[in-house]
């Protein structure tokens, strides 16, 4: 159900960020198919948000196409603009219960899919990309198939808690943040950091990791660096292909 109220300005710059993270998310070879989801709250409360539409690819979202739903409106769910199952399940979930968690991204990039397919998926910090989420991360390892019942969502929104990124075990991953460019950003150096972990334990030899002391200063450096996100992310967009 698409949910059409008078939109605002913030609102259309919001469905503009949306929807250009999602192609961003296609030019980096993270969109998987016409599944995965992204989100945010488009209302105070978080109870409204806007979500792709189902089965619609990451490439060809535009600002117009986003549906915008209420979490509390199960009716939502039925109707010709219904929700994916598991989107709704997750994202409406998470809307609902955390309301500061504005904008959620979820997808199955390649190194941070692997790194949740390990019987130990825990992010050490041996670098500066691996210590930025040191203190920011949770972990699901309870993995039950295709997230679309109403008690998955609830668990996952529990998981997270007040993290800023959710290992989703077997599955991939997800990510809050305050604006469309801040998560996209802690995407970005998740997948990173996913791919140094990878590459470093593939190697055979032990991982160098980072003191706490150590991990924790440079988690904490990174907050001097919030500005990258949104320059990063104009640039991403700018270099986007015209829709037809």
């Amino acid at each position: 159900m698409n949910v059409q109220t008078s939109v605002t300005p913030d609102v259309a710059a919001l469905r503009r960020d949306l929807s250009d993270a999602f192609r961003i998310c296609h030019q980096f070879g993270w969109s998987e198919s016409v599944g995965n989801h992204f989100s945010a709250a488009a209302s105070g409360d978080g109870a409204q948000f806007l979500l792709n539409p189902k089965w619609q690819h990451f490439a060809t979202i535009g600002p117009d196409d986003l549906l915008l739903l209420d979490s509390r409106n199960a009716a939502a769910t039925t109707g010709p603009d219904a929700p994916d199952a598991s989107a709704w399940c997750i994202h409406g979930t998470i809307h609902r219960r955390r309301p500061e968690a504005r904008v959620v991204l979820h997808c199955h990039s390649p190194y941070a899919t692997a790194l949740a397919c390990l019987k130990d998926p825990t992010v050490v910090p041996i670098d500066n990309n691996t210590a930025r989420f040191y203190g920011r991360t949770a972990y699901d390892l309870s993995f039950g198939g295709i997230a679309d019942a109403a008690e998955e969502g609830e668990r996952i929104a529990e998981a997270i808690g007040t993290k800023a990124v959710l290992v989703m075990g077997n599955h991939g991953v997800t990510v809050v943040g305050e604006t469309v460019a801040d998560a996209f950003e802690d995407l970005y150096f998740f997948e990173r950091a996913a791919q140094t972990l990878i590459l470093a334990k593939s190697s055979g030899d032990p991982l160098a990791i980072l003191s706490d002391a150590v991990a924790q200063n440079t988690a904490d450096g990174w907050r001097d660096y919030q500005g990258m996100a949104a320059r990063h992310f104009d640039f991403l967009r700018s270099q986007l292909p015209s829709l037809n």
